[in-house]
């Protein structure tokens, strides 16, 4: 609930520091003291429209601050968390409004943006007046209130996470037929290539072995010459291994005689020995290597341009046909795997569908039987309110086609203001008068379902007296009990059962700067006596305004 209001230099108001409790709390004043200036700066402190004419005649700026007692769990204050705010203690709001058109928003001395100081008001404050275009008349809230009412909260939860559900079975099934059409298109082609690669069988490496060999045999008869004519001068009559044989063995003869003369020689000889042995079998090697059939030749070019006929009809490169066999042989699969998931996605849609169109009929029935009972629970609060001829619809339209996360129905409150007439929506059909006063019967009503913990009714006793009067006064009252309620009032049945009253006025001299400002005074039993007899009886107040008043304020004690 709200607990402090301080407010600096907006329009009239130079100074001002308010405190409230709980229950009803009334402020009053002849016309023009400054109560619409009072609720235009607490609604800025709550997030609302700001403007450079609302700062003090020759001051730079002005500031409103509120500060709000609320539970650790309430939607403020996670709000609040959600934005890095420190919200241990009170929350406090505060808006600076700069005379140049800026503002500056704060929570709990925090710079905030001016959309988060709205959202964290919305939940703590509702500002109610004849001409309120939000809240409850408001149709986008309409069903909100109604599942509030109801006590549907489960109920709009199952259908939201059924609807959920249905959307990702919708999109995963939407995109899977789009993998599978797709595929289809391409089912022929993939079929073929599979058929065509499987047939032709590449190997990784196989490209450049084939290259390979294909240039051996193709210079193979130019290099065998060669290669004998080397294989002749190494092994053959002209080698010299014959030679040098025999030089090993004479010296090792001679070894005994001369063993550190002899034996690095032989050593070196045995090397060169085994050298051109070696030669001798790599010769051999390479002249078997150069031994092949024409028709080796045929089938190695053969093969070789097929797998290179391959790579350029599938753009790439003759190493990695193999790899796109594989994917290829996938993809088929993939395509008959992809038309069994198909029916499996379809039948997943379905279930979830059924699933959504049972929670949806359950909440159905919910809102018909929450609408009569707000219905009825709204009619009872009509005729003490001068409303007796009037009715209050619930009108429901239900539309079973769709998946909405809020179920079928669009909710919206209508009115008929007299027996003969066309009901229509609330907003459209109900008078200043009539629409706050159907705006009260709502709130109390609805009290305990939902509502910002601090309510604030703006004259919406206008126009109306005596008994009707006194049944706005005995509603906020008994709405007071479960909320907190401020009341901007010109009604002394409705200021009388107050707990707490305001008095504000212009004060009668102007100050040291020269100009008028607005004050607020609480106002304690025979001053309090004293303004509602004025309310009564206008500026002259007579001793029967005064029993009067006091016969309306023990009356109200009781």
């Amino acid at each position: 609930m709200l607990i402090q209001l301080a407010i600096r230099d907006i329009v009239l108001i130079d100074r001002l520091e308010l405190h409230f409790h709980e229950g009803l709390s009334v402020l009053t004043g002849e016309t023009g003291a400054g109560k619409s200036i009072l609720l235009d700066a607490f609604a800025l402190a709550l997030g609302g429209r700001g403007d450079g004419s609302l700062v003090r005649h020759g001051e730079n700026q002005g500031q409103v601050t509120a500060v709000f007692d609320c539970p650790m769990d309430h939607p403020a204050r996670r709000i609040a968390a959600d934005a890095d705010i420190d919200i241990d203690g009170d929350l406090i709001l505060r808006r600076v409004q700069v005379a140049d058109g800026r503002t500056r928003a704060f929570v709990n001395d925090q710079p905030v943006s001016v959309q988060v100081l709205k959202a964290i008001g919305a939940t703590l404050v509702e500002i109610h007046g004849q001409h309120d275009d939000r809240a409850l008349v408001d149709p986008a809230t309409h069903r909100t209130i109604l599942d509030a009412f109801g006590g549907l909260s489960a109920e709009v939860q199952a259908v939201n996470e059924a609807s959920r559900r249905v959307r990702e079975a919708r999109h995963a099934l939407h995109e899977h037929r789009s993998r599978i059409d797709k595929a289809r298109k391409e089912a022929d082609f993939l079929r073929h290539a599979v058929e065509e690669l499987t047939t032709l069988n590449p190997q990784a490496g196989e490209e450049e072995a084939l290259a390979e060999r294909r240039v051996v045999m193709m210079q193979s008869e130019k290099v065998a010459q060669d290669l004998n004519e080397a294989y002749e001068v190494v092994a053959g009559n002209t080698s010299p291994v014959n030679e040098l044989s025999a030089a090993v063995r004479k010296l090792e003869r001679r070894g005994a005689q001369a063993p550190t003369l002899v034996e690095p020689s032989v050593k070196a000889l045995d090397a060169a020995l085994v050298a051109i042995d070696e030669a001798r079998a790599a010769l051999e090697e390479a002249i078997r290597a150069t031994e092949y059939d024409p028709r080796e030749l045929e089938q190695t070019e053969e093969r070789l341009f097929a797998l290179r006929a391959a790579a350029r009809k599938y753009d790439v490169p003759a190493d990695e046909l193999a790899a796109l066999r594989q994917r290829f042989e996938g993809d088929v699969a993939a395509i008959d795997a992809g038309e069994e998931q198909l029916g499996a996605l379809e039948k997943a849609l379905k279930e979830g569908d059924d699933a959504y169109l049972k929670a949806a009929k359950a909440l159905s029935a919910g809102r018909k039987k929450a609408a009569q009972s707000l219905d009825a629970a709204v009619q009872a609060e009509l005729p003490p309110l001068k409303l007796e001829r009037a009715r209050f619809i619930t009108d429901i339209q239900i539309d079973e086609t769709s998946r909405d996360p809020a179920g079928f129905e669009r909710v919206e409150f209508w009115a008929q203001t007299n027996p003969g007439t066309r009901p229509g929506p609330l907003m459209k059909v109900a008078s200043g008068g009539e629409l706050s006063r159907f705006m009260l019967a709502l709130k109390v009503v609805l009290a305990d379902k939902g509502s910002a913990p601090t309510l604030v009714f703006d004259e919406i006793d206008t126009g109306v007296g005596g008994a009707v009067a006194d049944a706005i006064g005995q509603r906020l009252a008994r709405l007071a009990r479960r909320v907190q309620v401020m009341a901007v009032t010109h009604a002394p049945q409705v200021a009388a059962k107050a707990e707490s009253h305001f008095l504000i006025a212009k004060e009668g001299v102007r100050n040291e700067k020269d100009r008028v400002a607005t004050r607020v005074i609480p106002l304690e039993a025979t001053p309090r006596r004293e303004e509602i007899a004025r309310m009564l009886a206008g500026a002259t107040i007579t001793e029967e305004a005064r029993a009067a008043a006091a016969r309306l304020l023990e009356a109200a004690a009781h």
